[in-house]
């Protein structure tokens, strides 16, 4: 695969010049595929090198004092990983591969380059930064105050627009490619409550499911019974600085 997934990423933000497309390709120039099940990166190991997802889906997660597992996010193509590792000596969170999956890893170093070379991209990362932290806010706000069927539906809402930011042609229809175990982590239920939300939700006439595949049939009705909000909309880019 050429050219930047991160750079595809924030070109949905502002168009990008041919010299950022070409700094951010320093990060993706080699290359690392990984097994379903790998684990990345480890919560508490000392902090290495970034990624640069460029296929498959990963989560963060963290590990509690009973035992139990918090999925914090899931990871997509043109996401990077590790990026609390600009901040920490140990790692805050474990990343595991949830499918067969590519990454890229590069050097703190290179990005502390890029960023000097070019504030627009600097500026640009506190932007990505700043969703990803609005994105889990939603998320802990959803664990304490929404009912359980608001957090499924929130999940499948969150999973198809992720994936459809990769894949155009995604719609209404797409592989969820999550257990409900997995479901489950990220929404703070057991495998045996999620499955009944699911089938509640689909009852309910707002999804159909069939073969792995989730198609929404009323995607407005899903949207009000998640309270969902898309971080991605309505933001304010006018202070970016200039390109170089």
């Amino acid at each position: 695969m050429s050219g930047s997934c991160f750079a595809e990423r924030l070109s949905d933000l502002v168009t990008l010049t041919p010299a950022e497309h070409a700094a951010l390709e320093r990060l993706e120039e080699r290359e690392r595929p990984i097994r379903r099940g790998a684990t990345i990166q480890r919560e508490n190991d000392r902090t290495g090198d970034m990624f640069v997802v460029r296929k498959g889906v990963l989560m963060s997660s963290m590990l509690l004092d009973d035992g139990s597992r918090q999925i914090l996010r899931f990871l997509f193509p043109g996401d990077l990983i590790a990026l609390s590792s600009l901040a920490y000596r140990e790692a805050p969170e474990t990343v595991t591969a949830l499918s067969d999956a590519t990454i890229a890893p590069f050097e703190r170093a290179t990005l502390s380059d890029i960023m000097a070379a070019h504030p627009r991209l600097a500026a640009l990362l506190v932007v990505y930064s700043q969703i990803e932290r609005a994105a889990l806010t939603d998320r802990l706000a959803a664990l304490g105050r929404t009912s359980a069927k608001a957090r499924v539906a929130a999940v499948l809402i969150d999973m198809r627009n992720r994936l459809r930011a990769g894949d155009k042609s995604i719609e209404h229809s797409f592989t969820l490619g999550l257990t409900q175990e997995e479901i489950g982590d990220a929404t703070g239920l057991t495998a045996v409550h999620v499955n009944r939300m699911l089938r509640q939700i689909e009852e309910e006439g707002l999804i159909a499911r069939e073969n792995g595949r989730v198609t929404f049939t009323n995607e407005r009705g899903l949207i009000r019974a998640a309270n969902y909000v898309d971080r991605y909309e309505g933001l304010d880019l006018s202070w970016l600085p200039a390109a170089h």
